[in-house]
């Protein structure tokens, strides 16, 4: 849902989240020329924003139909006219009956197996209500999270469990998340490409085991984003350039100035002789996402910039309790921290994980180039 208030930066209640659309538009533009660039199709993860406003964006940009994290997401999307959805989450049997409901109302739902006995759920509960669902196989190409290895014995019978079972094996998909743990341009490219090898090898010996193996889907914003050669892979998701955020900085593949999205927040007191500023946005308005604190910059809870979303280089969020955040200058401590900043100063603070802050938002305040804030509803659940 959209609705337009006569409500200005200076104005508005905080904390509020902010999305800074030239910015939003910036990075949808380089990734979908990226993927036209590198001849795939591109199918963004919408779990970041879950907003209808956002993804209609990325599918104006060329992307096609969209990868999703819950049912809830789904049912969301769908009713908003979008019917090529994956749910990218390995399957629990307790959700088959939504899928099936969500298909047969026109929905063109994928979902996800990485397991003998979840590909023999979802075969046997399909046969027994007569569909053939469409499924992709999880494959573990970077030992981050799920899937099963390229060589593993159980990826074809997976396969062939689906198969033989009356399902359409729609083919491989992999989620090369450890990229998150890397910092310079040459470990992402090796990265993508031991991503893109993996799920092509996977794909590979399907198909010479005679299964059907059509869709090789890989992606991650980083990986995306390093990627010189997709050859083999039909398909690719990310879901956080769309905003960015500090890890994504730390890694390499933006700057601030790409960050889409930040939490205007007011000044509400200070500790001068700590030299802290006090402000209404605490971790219920960050999350208590901590992702810089290993990565070569730590920005706390998140970098202080001013309500025009400059960049007050040295100023970050050091604290973080439920509804105060604490902000402070890195290093020797600011003596002139509340004339710097007199309570009721606007400021925008910059995420560190902008899927985790969004989440913590119903809703997104969209902000024109002329200023003007549109509200974007956000929503939340399974």
């Amino acid at each position: 849902m959209t609705s337009s208030r006569m409500n200005t930066l200076a104005t508005i209640d905080t904390p509020a989240a902010l999305i800074e659309r030239t910015r939003m538009r910036r990075n949808i533009e380089r990734m979908q020329q990226h993927m036209n660039e590198l001849g795939v199709r591109f199918r963004p993860h919408v779990k970041t924003s879950k907003c209808i406003e956002v993804a209609k964006a990325q599918r104006e940009a060329g992307a096609q139909g969209i990868t999703v994290s819950t049912l809830k997401e789904a049912e969301q999307f769908f009713a908003a006219g979008f019917t090529d959805i994956l749910y990218a989450v390995g399957m629990a049997p307790h959700r088959l009956p939504h899928a099936l409901e969500l298909r047969r109302r026109g929905c063109a739902l994928g979902i996800l197996t990485d397991s003998v006995a979840s590909a023999r759920a979802i075969a046997e509960f399909g046969r027994a209500n007569g569909e053939a669902f469409d499924v992709l196989v999880e494959v573990d190409t970077d030992g981050h999270r799920s899937g099963i290895k390229p060589e593993e014995d159980a990826l074809l019978e997976v396969g062939r469990v689906l198969h033989e079972g009356g399902m359409r094996l729609g083919g491989v998909l992999t989620h090369a998340g450890s990229s998150y743990e890397l910092d310079t341009p040459e470990a992402l490219k090796v990265m993508a490409e031991q991503e893109r090898s993996g799920c092509v090898r996977a794909a590979q010996r399907l198909r010479d085991a005679g299964l059907p193996c059509p869709v090789v889907s890989v992606g991650s914003t980083p990986t995306a984003l390093a990627a010189d050669a997709l050859d083999g892979v039909t398909e690719v998701r990310a879901g956080v350039y769309v905003f960015f955020d500090l890890v994504m900085r730390n890694i390499g593949v933006c700057t601030e100035d790409d960050i889409a999205l930040s939490v205007l927040t007011t000044v509400i007191g200070h500790q001068a002789d700590k030299g802290w500023a006090i402000v209404d946005a605490g971790w219920m308005a960050m999350s208590r996402d901590r992702g810089t604190q290993k990565q070569k910059r730590d920005f706390g809870y998140g970098q202080v910039c001013d309500a025009q979303g400059r960049v007050l280089d040295g100023h970050v969020l050091i604290g973080a309790n439920q509804e105060h955040g604490i902000l402070s200058r890195e290093g020797e401590a600011d003596a002139d921290i509340a004339v710097r900043f007199p309570v009721g100063t606007r400021l925008r603070i910059l995420p560190n994980h902008a899927c985790a802050t969004g989440a913590q938002f119903p809703e997104y305040q969209a902000l024109s180039e002329d200023g003007s804030l549109t509200t974007w509803s956000r929503f939340h659940g399974w």
